[in-house]
């Protein structure tokens, strides 16, 4: 039997939410020199991708993204604005699409596990990231290439932490409610349970 869509009020739903939840966990932020501060907000950025995958995620950024154009305080520190395009962070902040995209690939490529996750977490939420925050910071702020990545160096343990909490939070989500995450990975998973063998009974 063919499982049924999940409605379009519930995708929306849960892309709000994680959009929500991106903008409360900017309020988390430690100030460091150069203008990048270190911001509970990748958090947020790791867990929509795990949980919402490479297709329905980056639709939670760009509400973040849109809400700040906006000029609503809804980046990390309370900023908003058309001049935080043009900041040292804009960088960072579009590597956030291109990495909720890459977490979804990676975590929903197969059975989810929470290696799966945990490598999802820090290839599109480090390294994605990285890659794009880190020249485009180089380029606004004048500061070499070269230095501006050994500064960044600053924030590695950090969002190493926030990879470990994002692959905890979503393991245990999947394991409690499967129903949270895209429909292709639970029909998975369903498939997977019906057509394991069952060991016989012992009379």
């Amino acid at each position: 039997m063919t499982a049924s869509r999940r409605p379009l009020s519930a995708d929306l739903a849960r892309i709000a939410l994680f959009a929500a939840l991106i903008v409360v966990l900017g309020t988390v932020l430690v100030p460091l020199p150069g203008g990048v501060p270190i911001t509970g907000q990748t958090l947020g950025v790791m867990l929509a991708g795990l949980v919402l995958g490479a297709r329905r995620a980056p639709l939670s950024i760009l509400i973040v993204l849109a809400l700040a154009a906006i000029g609503l305080p809804v980046l990390a520190g309370g900023r908003g604005g058309l001049g935080v395009f043009v900041g040292p962070t804009v960088g960072y902040m579009i590597g956030w699409i291109a990495g909720v995209v890459v977490i979804g690939l990676i975590a929903h490529s197969g059975r989810f596990t929470w290696w799966r996750a945990g490598l999802a977490s820090v290839v599109g939420g480090i390294v994605v990231i990285y890659l794009f925050g880190i020249p485009v910071q180089a380029w606004v702020t004048g500061v070499p290439l070269d230095l501006t990545a050994l500064s960044s160096l600053a924030f590695l343990p950090g969002d190493l932490i926030k990879a470990a909490i994002a692959t905890v939070l979503a393991v245990a989500l999947y394991r409690a409610y499967p129903r949270a995450f895209p429909e292709a990975l639970t029909r998975r998973g369903t498939a997977a349970a019906a057509t394991a063998p069952v060991a016989p009974s012992v009379a």
